[in-house]
């Protein structure tokens, strides 16, 4: 039997109509041999509750072997199906259902596929996968366009700040709503002001000023490229390489090529998706041709 589907007996009817549905849902469905309608929704309701075990638990009754819990339900006809949640009934199906009135029905107690993308979000950043929450908070983002949630326009606006987007992510937590302006949120607003000032570091500045006084000092222009990298100002370093990859002197084929190679780093050090990957591998593929 599917990991997420139980029989309902007496001996663990405490554990998990009591003790498990303080934790998730219970779905209790109820079904006999000789009542085909509800062997077929006990069926539909497994297997649409079997990618969300984490957030329900379909228990099943066969009321021939175990009447005395249907009995306790008060249960007068089947199929019949009830949602258990803290020990109390919160809601129920009866008699023969369609795929549509099963799913509205679930629709309601199910997490929708943005809650699924931003929990992945959330485990990844715990993890240090930055290219991986960028991934999914940028789908849950998406799907969520209309719903102004605050919780994943706060993830996105984490990811934003580590992945050097900081002008992505100040315009992002500008839209939180001052309800919705809790710890994560101003632990957010802390980390994007440090970010801000790394971004522009005295070290940044110098050869910036460097730089500017002699833009043909190669060995500076890969030093800042190098720092612009360390601060997440990846486009700027990218601009930067590839501005003498493809408009150095032929004679500095050493230093060019040292130049390419910084900016494939930096390009596989971008998150996964990054559209600077792909705008920059372009324009690296037409100097080939």
């Amino acid at each position: 039997m599917n990991q997420h589907i139980v029989e309902i007996t007496l001996d663990n009817f405490q554990q998990v109509i009591v003790e498990q549905s303080k934790e998730k849902h219970i779905l209790v469905t109820f079904w006999a041999e000789q009542i085909p309608e509800s062997i077929e929704l006990k069926d539909k309701l497994a297997q649409k509750t079997a990618a969300f075990s984490d957030h329900i638990t379909l228990a099943t009754v066969d009321c021939q072997s175990q009447g005395q819990i249907a009995q306790q339900f008060g249960i007068q006809g089947l199929p019949t199906a009830v949602l258990i949640k803290d020990s109390q009934p919160v809601d129920g199906i009866s008699g023969p259902q369609t795929d549509e009135t099963i799913a509205a029905f679930l629709d309601k107690y199910l997490p929708k596929p943005e809650d699924l993308l931003l929990q992945q979000a959330q485990q990844a950043l715990a993890s240090g996968d930055v290219s991986t929450a960028n991934k999914a908070i940028s789908e849950a983002y998406q799907l969520a366009a209309n719903d102004n949630r605050a919780d994943i326009k706060l993830v996105l606006a984490d990811v934003y700040i580590q992945t050097g987007k900081t002008t992505e992510a100040a315009a992002l937590l500008d839209t939180i709503m001052m309800v919705d302006q809790d710890s994560y949120y101003q632990t957010l607003i802390a980390k994007l002001e440090l970010a801000n000032e790394a971004a522009n570091s005295p070290e940044i500045q110098a050869l910036e000023s460097q730089l500017a006084a002699n833009s043909d000092d190669i060995s500076v222009m890969h030093k800042l490229a190098a720092q612009y990298n360390q601060v997440n100002r990846n486009e700027e370093a990218l601009a930067l390489l590839f501005k003498h990859v493809q408009q150095g002197p032929k004679e500095d084929a050493d230093s060019k090529a040292k130049s390419k190679e910084l900016l494939l780093d930096i390009l596989k050090s971008l998150p996964e998706g990054d559209p600077l990957t792909g705008k920059y591998r372009r324009k690296l593929y037409t100097l080939m041709y």
